[in-house]
């Protein structure tokens, strides 16, 4: 497929799969899988397919569940090199399979309505954890670029949100409520309409953890099927961010994850406000 290694692939078991929107545009979908293991780092991704079909073309979804495996402790700068040839000499250390539940965020498109629309109890074939995720413990914590991370921002558009939600939920951000010592947090959250958007009942969950959510609605005159009238901000995830500015660029740090042009203008205002350009981070 041209992204990362040949799938290895395993079952994976359909728990449930919802309505994941009002406006029906994603749905929620839980497989559970006999080793979860793998999955150590926010924004990793597995291919799903048919169970045993070999002619649908894999779909790629980022697992927007909190990792289920534990990540390797980092080693000290000064002896990273020796414990990388002492581990290749080694091999791979041997671990027991754990079972797991991933849940993932999945946008309706003409072309895969063969998961969208997957009951419960179904079987899909699902690969080995790909790609290394966000890097944040190489380039958030520490002292790489001189100055602590004090403050992480967020920005997600659409169904790119789910990479970003197992970061919120996976601890390794480091964040918590203000006064309580850890990072300070703002997610940047767009979508089109109020029914499009995904996880608002988890909005307030994430603000207990310490994360400010700000959702930017785009075009808040389209009318909703629930009803619902916008009175948050709207515009682009990029304008609202230009509008609030970053107040510590330097001990900022952030992620992306969503449309190709609001994650160049994002990239492009973090920089031009003195934000470390390795400290903007993707997964991908």
């Amino acid at each position: 497929m041209g992204w990362g290694p040949d799938p290895i692939w395993s079952a994976g078991a359909v728990e449930s799969n919802i309505q994941a929107c009002p406006s029906g545009l994603c749905v929620s979908l839980k497989l559970n899988v006999d080793d979860g293991t793998e999955f150590m780092y926010p924004g990793q991704y597995v291919q799903v397919k048919p169970s045993g079909d070999t002619d649908v073309n894999p779909v790629f979804l980022a697992i927007a569940s909190a990792p289920t495996g534990t990540p390797p402790k980092p080693t000290p700068p000064g002896k990273k090199k020796a414990k990388e040839e002492a581990d290749a000499a080694a091999g791979p250390e041997p671990s027991t399979p754990e079972p797991a539940t991933w849940e993932f965020l999945i946008k309706k498109t003409d072309n895969n309505d063969w998961i969208t629309n997957i009951k419960p109890g179904q079987t899909v074939d699902v690969s080995q954890v790909m790609g290394g995720g966000f890097p944040i413990q190489d380039n958030l914590d520490g002292f790489k670029y001189d100055f602590p991370t004090q403050n992480v921002l967020l920005f997600a558009t659409g169904s790119g949100i789910a990479p970003i939600r197992s970061a919120i939920e996976s601890k390794q951000l480091n964040i918590s409520p203000a006064g309580s010592g850890g990072r300070s947090c703002t997610l940047y959250y767009g979508v089109k309409t109020p029914d499009d958007m995904p996880y608002v009942s988890k909005f307030a969950q994430w603000e207990e953890l310490g994360v400010q959510v700000v959702p930017v609605i785009s075009q808040p005159d389209l009318p909703c099927e629930s009803g619902a009238v916008w009175k948050g901000r709207t515009g682009y995830v990029q304008n609202a961010l230009e509008e609030d500015g970053v107040p510590i660029p330097r001990n900022s740090g952030a992620l992306l994850c969503g449309v190709k042009g609001m994650c160049e203008s994002v990239k492009s205002e973090l920089l031009e406000s003195g934000v470390f350009e390795g400290r903007v981070l993707f997964n991908f």
